[in-house]
C-alpha cells in the first residue's frame, strides 16, 4: 500500500470522501494536499508520511477508550445496540435517565468481543441493547466499580407527523424576502410586523403559508451584513426587523423622547416609497438609537416577569451572544482586533467584561426578548387570518467566520476550512461561502446540543421551516483555507442523526420541515428525507430529464415546488432571459452571448410548450400565470408563489457567484415600471387574485 493509499483510507475512516462525481458526470479525485489540510481541522495528524502511518493505526483503538459511545441518535422503537468498555473482567450496570427523571435499566446482550489491550491497559467490551424509551433527549449512565460515564442518547421519530397532513391537502403560500416588503409603516426596511400584515393579506388570497429569507441575528451595530445567509449567528435573531413601535414600552417614553422616535420614523419611512438600492444602515441606525431610550423605561412587574423567564430560558448561550454583541460593537466585529484576549467566553479577561459590560449585554439580551415577543405575534396574526401553517422560517447553510456562533460555539465549528460547494452547471468555478462547517466529531461529542438549540431556535414560533441546502445534512463541501473551492473534498456527517434530531424538534414544534435539495447529490438521499417526513423542493426550470424539461405529473408529491427562487431572476425577468444578461455584464458567462441567449431561448420555448400542450398557455394567456397553473398540475402537496411574481419585478434579488459587483439582497419590491410596491398596495390586487387562483386547489384539481 502506498503513502497515498493509506492517506486515503485514514481519510475514509475520519468521514473525508476522496473522490467525487461533479456535474459533468465524472468522478473526480481529492488530491493529497487537500485530504491532509482537512484531516488537519478535523485535529488528526496527517501532515507527514509517519504521522499517517501513526493515526491510522491508532483508529481501532479510538473506541475502545470510551467507557460508553459519545451519543446515540436512533429512531423510535429501534433496538439498537451499543458497547461499553471497562477493564477486562470488571462489572458494569447500564441504565437510561428519561427527560421525566424516570430510569430505565439497558439489557446487556449475551454477546462475546474478544478483549483489546489499549495503551498498555487490557479491556473489556460488554453489549447492551437501547431500551423502549419515548422520544426525546435521554442520558445513557454507565457504572463499573468506582467508575461512571453518561452519554447522550436521543430517540426520534421515523416519520414526521406533519408530512401526513401536509399530504391530507394541496396547499399554496408566498415567498418573499422580508427585508425588501416594506409598507407606509416601515422604516425603509421590512420588518415583523410587515411580516404579520403580509401574511394576513396573503390569507386573504387563500395562502396558507408565508415563507421568508432567514431572520439570523447579524452584526450588533451598523454596517450591516446585506445577506441574510451569511448571519452572525443562527440561534438568535435580527433586531433590524422589529417593528419600534409596536414595543409596550413606548408607551411610556418623554414627550421629547417620543418626538425624536417620530422623527427618526419619519425619516426612515422616505425610503418606503424608493425602489433604488436599500439601505439598512440608516435604519439600523436609527431603531437602536431608539431601542437605546426605549431600553431604559422600566418595565411592569408583569413586563419584568416575562423578560426574566426569557433570560432564563435564554441560559448561558444568550449571555455569551449579548457579550459578544456588547465586545463586537466596542471593538467592531471582526474577531483579529479583540480575540487574542478573548478566544473564548470563558477566558479570563472575558469574564472581567462580563462586569465591565453589563449594562450592554443587558441591552442586546432585551433586543432578543423583543424580536422573540414580536416573530410570535406574527405567527399569531397568521394563524387568526386562517393560515394552517403560517409562517416558514429559512435556515441559512452557516455564519460568518467572524462571528458570534463562531466565538460562542468554539471548536464545535471546524477552523482552517470553509464551507463551499463543487462546480456545477450554474457556477463552473465552484462556489466558497466562507462558512466555518459543524465539525461532525466534535457534534458527536457534545451530544449534538448545539445543532438542537439552533434548530429550536428557528422553529420557536414558526409553522415550518426550509433548510437551505439540506444536503448538507448528509455530507459538506470543505475548502482549505487559501485553496480554490476546486480544490475541495466532501465531509461526511451522520445524517440519521442530523435528520432525526431536525425531525424529533419539528415534530415537537408541530412543524413543517421543507429541504432545499437542489444540486449535486447521491440519488437515495431523496428518498431518505421523503421516509422521514421532510419535503422537498423542485423548481420549474431545474426539473428536467436529461435536457428535456420534465411534466409537472412526474414531480414529487411531498414537495414545495414553485416557478422561480431568489437566485434566479422574477419569472418575468427569466423569460426575457435576465438570468443570462446579467451574467454576461457581470463577466460570469462560459460561452459567448449570442450562443448562451440562444440556448436560454430554447430552454424556455421548451417549457413554455409544456404549457400549451395542456391547454394552459394560448394567444392571450399571461405567460407567468400559465407557468403557476403548469406547477399547479403537479402532484406537489406544497406550492409557493413569489411576492416578486405578484407585483411584475423582472429584478432579481441575488446573484450567485458576486459579491458587490450586484446590489444582492439590496432589491426592494418593485412593480415592472420600476415603482416601489408597499404591503398597503397588496390588498385587492388584480395580479395576485389572478396568480392565487392558478395556484388553488380548485383550479387545479
Amino acid at each position: 500500500m502506498t503513502s497515498s493509499d493509506k492517506l486515503r483510507e485514514l481519510a475514509g475512516h475520519h468521514g473525508v470522501s476522496c473522490t467525487y462525481r461533479g456535474w459533468d458526470t465524472l468522478e473526480h479525485q481529492v488530491s493529497d494536499s487537500t485530504l491532509r489540510k482537512i484531516l488537519a481541522a478535523l485535529e488528526v495528524p496527517a501532515a507527514s508520511d509517519a504521522q499517517v502511518e501513526h493515526s491510522l493505526a491508532d483508529v481501532p483503538n479510538v473506541p475502545w477508550r470510551q467507557m460508553l459511545p459519545l451519543s446515540l441518535v436512533v429512531i423510535e422503537g429501534d433496538r439498537r445496540t451499543f458497547a461499553v468498555h471497562v477493564p477486562h473482567g470488571d462489572p458494569v450496570s447500564v441504565w437510561v435517565t428519561t427527560e421525566d427523571g424516570t430510569e430505565v435499566d439497558a439489557d446487556q446482550l449475551d454477546v462475546w468481543v474478544e478483549p483489546r489491550t489499549v495503551d498498555g491497559r487490557l479491556i473489556g467490551r460488554a453489549t447492551f441493547a437501547v431500551p423502549e424509551l419515548p422520544l426525546g433527549w435521554h442520558i445513557i449512565h454507565a457504572r463499573s466499580n468506582d467508575i461512571e460515564a453518561t452519554a447522550t442518547l436521543v430517540v426520534t421519530p421515523a416519520r414526521l407527523s406533519t408530512a401526513d397532513r401536509v399530504l391530507s391537502a394541496r396547499r399554496w403560500g408566498l415567498a418573499a424576502q422580508l427585508y425588501s416588503v416594506r409598507s407606509r409603516r416601515s422604516w425603509g426596511i421590512g420588518d415583523f410586523a410587515d411580516l404579520a400584515d403580509l401574511a394576513a393579506v396573503t390569507a386573504g388570497y387563500g395562502g396558507d403559508f408565508v415563507l421568508i429569507n432567514p431572520v439570523h441575528a447579524a452584526e450588533p451595530r451598523p454596517p450591516h451584513e446585506p445577506s441574510p445567509y451569511l448571519p452572525s449567528s443562527r440561534r438568535f435573531v435580527d433586531p433590524l426587523y422589529l417593528r419600534v413601535e409596536d414595543i409596550p414600552e413606548v408607551a411610556y417614553l418623554s414627550r421629547k423622547q417620543r418626538a425624536l422616535l417620530d422623527e427618526h420614523a419619519q425619516d426612515c419611512a422616505k425610503a418606503n416609497r424608493k425602489a433604488g438600492r436599500l439601505k439598512r444602515d440608516p435604519a439600523f441606525r436609527a431603531k437602536l438609537a431608539v431601542l437605546e431610550r426605549i431600553h431604559r423605561v422600566p418595565r411592569s412587574p408583569a413586563r419584568q416577569a416575562r423578560y426574566a423567564a426569557f433570560c432564563a430560558d435564554g441560559g448561558r448561550a444568550l449571555d455569551d451572544f449579548a457579550l459578544w454583541c456588547a465586545l463586537a460593537e466596542k471593538a467592531g466585529p471582526r474577531r483579529t482586533r479583540w480575540d487574542e484576549r478573548a478566544t473564548s467566553p470563558d477566558d479570563p479577561w472575558v469574564e472581567r467584561r462580563r462586569v465591565a459590560l453589563a449594562e450592554r449585554i443587558d441591552f442586546h439580551r432585551w433586543l432578543q426578548w423583543l424580536c422573540d415577543e414580536q416573530l410570535a405575534a406574527a405567527q399569531d396574526a397568521a394563524r387568526a387570518a386562517g393560515m394552517d401553517i403560517g409562517v416558514v422560517h429559512d435556515l441559512a447553510v452557516g455564519v460568518q467566520r467572524d462571528g458570534a456562533d463562531a466565538w460562542t460555539l468554539g471548536d464545535a465549528l471546524a477552523s482552517g476550512v470553509t464551507v463551499g460547494a463543487p462546480p456545477d452547471d450554474f457556477n463552473r468555478n465552484g462556489q466558497n461561502w466562507n462558512q466555518p462547517p459543524w465539525r461532525p466529531d466534535r457534534l458527536t461529542e457534545l451530544g449534538y446540543r448545539p445543532y438542537r438549540e439552533m434548530i429550536r431556535s428557528v422553529l420557536r414560533h414558526s409553522g415550518g421551516v426550509r433548510i437551505d441546502h439540506i444536503l448538507g445534512l448528509f455530507r459538506t463541501w470543505w475548502v482549505p483555507e487559501g485553496s480554490s473551492p476546486t480544490d475541495g473534498a466532501y465531509v461526511r456527517y451522520d445524517h440519521e442523526a442530523m435528520i432525526g434530531i431536525l425531525v424529533l424538534e419539528a415534530h415537537r414544534a408541530d412543524a413543517v420541515v421543507i429541504g432545499e435539495d437542489l444540486g449535486v447529490f447521491e440519488g437515495w438521499v431523496q428518498e431518505y428525507l421523503a421516509e422521514r417526513g421532510v419535503a422537498g423542493t423542485s423548481i420549474l426550470w431545474f426539473e428536467k430529464d436529461g435536457d428535456t424539461p420534465r411534466a409537472p405529473e412526474t414531480y414529487r408529491q411531498l414537495c414545495l415546488t414553485s416557478v422561480t427562487t431568489h437566485d434566479l431572476p422574477p419569472t418575468s425577468g427569466y423569460l426575457a432571459g435576465e438570468h443570462v444578461s446579467i451574467r454576461s455584464k457581470l463577466g460570469l458567462l462560459d460561452g459567448d452571448l449570442e450562443t448562451e441567449l440562444a440556448g436560454a431561448a430554447a430552454e424556455r420555448d421548451a417549457v413554455l410548450r409544456l404549457a400549451r400542450d395542456r391547454g394552459l398557455l394560448g394567444d392571450t394567456e399571461d405567460r407567468v400565470e400559465a407557468l403557476h397553473r403548469l406547477i399547479a398540475a403537479s402532484p406537489s402537496a406544497l406550492l409557493a408563489l413569489s411576492l416578486v411574481d405578484v407585483v411584475g419585478e423582472h429584478r432579481s434579488q441575488n446573484q450567485p457567484g458576486t459579491v458587490d459587483e450586484y446590489p444582492n439582497w439590496r432589491v426592494p419590491l418593485a412593480d415592472a415600471d420600476g415603482e416601489a410596491v408597499l404591503i398597503d398596495d397588496l390588498t385587492g390586487h388584480e395580479r395576485f387574485t389572478n396568480l392565487a387562483e392558478a395556484l388553488s386547489p380548485s383550479e387545479s384539481e
